[in-house]
């Protein structure tokens, strides 16, 4: 008996497996070769795993144009897939619910909310006319034997289609995976037509779920890259948000688990969420009192699965072997695949095109001669009768394509031998005309293959195009940060004089409402000042003076504080911001000395200043013993300094006076148009300086107008907004907007009457269609009007300020001019008209 040693170093002996290690070695190697290239990864010539391969080429065999029930398709593939009925159903419903390939009838699922298919004895299906076309030629393709050795399967389909972009593909192998997203059917066919011209292309994934997708890093679909996909939300009202899809992947029933998780956890605030999916997804969220509807919506994303990532990772069996392609190579390859086979199938039709014109010309020949007479003559045999044949063809062989064989000549003479007439001569002439024609074509067509291929792409669009738009719209997501959508229901308590703070000490002192992800600036009475994160129990040093949640690069909250140092017994007064610190680590806001004090602190979100009474110890040696301390004389520092005397004797007490004035000017904002947002760090358009109480106002495409407030995380309907600027009661605004129902252009001038924030109203006629065209806000506002088109065109100058008085905002408004596709409207300054404007 040999030892361990010899048996894990002893692999082979012939073709048997002695050694442990050899076995494990060659069975791991082939059991994974099998699940990559038999299971699991799709090839690239047809996009098609076996298992699919195999049941599209069981349907072919079984198709009559008419459904079959599914249990008989499986046990039609089953003569060809070596494996159990399971994953033949699982498979063929897979395809079906792609709507590409297959045509269904009965209840195949729904892969939106995730409902099965019914059982295969109830449900039907048949290749669909597309997959008749584009995926099936026995001539062209290239057979094997089946597992058994009893019939014939094709090793791939000749696929005329990049059917593996469209369907997409999904797969875990042993080691190895396969995640290939589906691209939309019309955008593959234009993308082929542009490679084949030798044009640029790009390729974006589109899902049958419809949602919105970011392809900023989808990186040609390689590894490494990645997408996010969302659902669409809707705001229903202040109190309901409606879900209009589910991202890809994810199910309605998932959805609804993520949703009431995260309420659960407190990251959002719900009453209730309802499934209302029918024909389309509708899932409907009724939101808590009092929460904001727009952060909700950014908490969804955040937090459920109403935004998912993907991360694409494309591999395809080339050549017996697994590799990582871009969607844009494997449209390329499909591209020139479906050339080849294109090519391949001229070739084949014009070899038959010539054999057929070969034999027609033959029986012209056979009985425009006469030849036929040969077969009424007395031969001693049969082989002097086609030898006879065969010799009266010989003055005619110059006529022909090909030499004339044994098995032509006993073709002819197996036709019916009877009196030929003209009629029959002209009719072989209009066949061989007819032929000639089709091979001039055929010849032609192989001689520009690249426009037959293009005219194949196109003809397909044509025919199949319909319907099969663009789902899933492509936009740039903005980043949510967590800490600024989650829901602050987690209680913070201090205990001021122990110096804790945290959300355990419930018998303490009840601060705020926070949430889990911010962080907490404290400063004690010492004038020391951490930041800390949100915990159970944290010390941060006896007699706290201030406690909030603390704003990274906040640079308007202001500091206002009078210290006394405890080495000179100075005081000093400072004026600070906090903008970026190190979390746990503590910052001395005075001198340094061990004794200092703090004796006043405010803290004024946009740089309030105050007056302050101070009152001096009654031992001090100072003459006057009362001032006052006006904060506006000093200027902002950093957190560091040590600030401006304000005397040098002991104080008693500082104590409010009055409030002084701002010292910070109003800030800067911009409308992002990108995500509908307003944003301090100059995207988009500038709106200009905002103060503290000033409103924004925002008119939409759709006749609504909105009053609203400067809060950063509100969200507006981008593609609706006409006008955004600062609101100011007094002005007068100026609109234009089409009724559809009249056909023509109104205009109206009004003020804002309504007092309610964040609420939209609608100031033009309600009817379907209507819109505005445009909107100012100018004292005297010019529109320049145009129509007609080239040496046609025709434009007026109206000053609406003189024709149409101030109403109120519910008013129609007058006819302005008759409305026209063709019109042109844009506000312009006033100006002496030309010889072609008129000015009204």
């Amino acid at each position: 008996m040999k030892d361990d040693k010899h048996l894990t170093e002893e692999v082979f002996d012939g073709n048997e497996i002695t050694g442990l290690q050899g076995q494990f070695k060659t069975w791991f190697l082939d059991y994974a070769s099998y699940v990559i290239l038999e299971r699991a990864v799709p090839a690239i010539e047809d996009g098609l795993k076996p298992v699919q391969r195999r049941i599209l080429h069981a349907m072919k065999e079984m198709d009559d144009g008419r459904f079959n029930k599914v249990a008989n398709i499986i046990g039609q593939s089953m003569q060809y897939h070596p494996h159990g009925d399971a994953s033949i159903g699982d498979a063929l419903v897979n395809l079906g619910q792609k709507d590409l390939l297959i045509e269904t009838q009965g209840n195949w699922g729904d892969v939106r909310t995730g409902d099965d298919a019914a059982a295969a004895r109830y449900i039907e299906a048949r290749l669909s006319k597309f997959a008749l076309e584009v995926a099936f030629n026995a001539k062209t393709t290239e057979w094997q034997l089946s597992y058994d050795g009893r019939k014939n399967e094709p090793i791939t389909l000749p696929m005329k289609f990049p059917l593996l972009l469209a369907q997409g593909a999904d797969g875990i192998a042993v080691g190895l995976s396969t995640k290939i997203l589906p691209h939309n059917f019309i955008e593959l066919i234009e993308a082929s037509i542009k490679y084949l011209r030798g044009k640029k292309f790009e390729l974006f994934p589109d899902f049958q779920t419809g949602g919105m997708i970011d392809v900023t890093d989808y990186n040609q679909g390689k590894r490494g890259g990645k997408v996010k996909v969302r659902s669409h939300i809707e705001e229903l009202d202040k109190k309901t948000l409606l879900i209009k899809s589910v991202p890809y992947g994810v199910t309605t029933e998932q959805m609804i688990e993520s949703i009431v998780k995260a309420n659960d956890q407190g990251k959002i605030k719900i009453r209730k969420v309802t499934d209302n999916t029918a024909a389309d997804v509708e899932i409907q969220v009724d939101l808590a009192p009092g929460i904001s509807p727009d952060i909700t919506i950014d908490a969804l994303y955040k937090f459920t699965s109403c935004e998912t990532s993907i991360s694409p990772n494309a591999c395809v069996i080339v050549d017996q072997k697994p590799q990582f392609l871009s969607v844009q190579e494997l449209l390329k390859i499909s591209a020139d695949n479906t050339k080849e086979l294109l090519k391949r199938e001229l070739e084949i039709k014009l070899a038959e095109l010539n054999e057929k014109w070969h034999y027609t010309s033959l029986e012209k020949i056979f009985f425009e001669e006469k030849i036929y007479k040969e077969l009424e003559k007395k031969h001693e045999n049969w082989d002097k009768v086609i030898a006879a044949i065969d010799k009266a063809f010989v003055p005619f062989k110059k006529q022909l394509k090909r030499d004339i064989s044994r098995e032509d000549i006993l073709k002819l003479t197996e036709k019916p031998v009877r009196r030929i007439y003209r009629l029959d001569i002209d009719e072989l002439n209009a066949q061989i005309k007819g032929l000639e024609a089709d091979i001039k074509q055929v010849k032609h067509d192989l001689n520009n293959l690249t426009d037959f291929a293009v005219a194949y792409f196109e003809n397909l669009l044509k025919k199949f195009g319909k319907g099969r738009e663009r789902r899933t719209e492509i936009r740039q997501f903005e980043v949510i940060e967590a800490r600024n959508v989650i829901i602050a229901n987690t209680k913070l308590y201090a205990d001021r004089s122990g110096g804790f703070v945290g959300t355990g000490l419930k018998k303490e002192e009840f601060l705020f409402e926070c949430s889990e992800l911010d962080d907490i600036i404290v400063i004690t009475r010492r004038g020391i000042m951490k930041v800390i994160k949100v915990s159970d129990k944290t010390f941060v040093g006896k007699d706290i003076l201030h406690v909030a949640v603390f704003q990274k690069n906040d640079e308007r909250t202001t500091y206002n504080m009078i210290y006394v140092d405890g080495k000179t017994g100075i005081s000093y007064a400072k004026r600070f911001n906090v903008t970026g610190v190190t979390r746990d680590k503590v910052y001395d806001l005075t001198k340094g000395d061990d004794k200092s004090k703090v004796h006043y602190l405010t803290v004024n979100p946009n740089g309030e200043t105050e007056v302050v009474k101070i009152t001096l110890s009654p031992n001090s040696s100072a003459r006057i013993k009362e001032l006052e301390f006006y904060f506006e004389e000093l200027a902002i520092k950093g957190r560091s300094s040590m600030g401006n005397q304000v005397t040098k004797y002991p104080i008693k007490s500082v104590k409010f006076k009055e409030a002084g004035r701002a010292t910070l000017s109003g800030r800067k904002l911009w409308f992002d148009d990108k995500f509908g947002r307003l944003s301090a760090e100059e995207k988009g358009q500038y709106l200009g300086m905002f103060e503290p109480d000033d409103r924004i106002l925002v008119i939409y495409t759709d006749g609504y107008y909105e009053i609203t407030d400067q809060e950063m995380t509100q969200k507006l309907d981008a593609e609706k907004v006409l006008l955004i600027e600062r609101f100011d009661p007094e002005k007068v605004i100026t609109a234009v907007y089409v009724d559809k129902k009249l056909l023509q252009f109104n205009v109206k001038r009004f003020k804002i009457e309504t007092s309610t924030l964040k609420n939209k109203f609608l100031f033009i006629k309600e009817g379907e269609g209507n819109y505005v065209e445009c909107a100012a806000t100018t004292a005297e506002p010019v529109l320049l009007v145009q129509s007609g088109k080239g040496s046609q065109i025709r434009s007026a100058k109206f000053k609406l300020a003189k024709m149409t008085d101030v109403m109120g905002w519910k008013a129609v408004g007058a006819k302005l001019t008759d409305y026209n596709k063709s019109v042109v409207m844009e506000w312009v300054e006033h100006e002496k008209p030309t010889s072609q404007q008129e000015l009204f």
